[in-house]
């Protein structure tokens, strides 16, 4: 699930990219498509950026 997930946020952002699009052409509201797409591009970037962070040697 950890490797998949970058590759399921990037499905995402193209989906609401061309959601976006549908907005900008007034077929829907685009005030809804565009947090979608805003906060999908983050989720992504998030994901792919944070997937080999060292976070310390673990103590025990």
């Amino acid at each position: 699930m950890q490797d998949s997930l970058p590759i399921l946020l990037l499905i995402i952002t193209i989906v609401a990219f061309f959601l976006n699009i549908l907005g900008l052409m007034q077929i829907i509201p685009f005030w809804i498509t565009l947090p979608m797409l805003f906060i999908s591009i983050y989720l992504t970037i998030y994901a792919f950026t944070h997937r080999n962070v060292y976070r310390g040697k673990i103590r025990g």
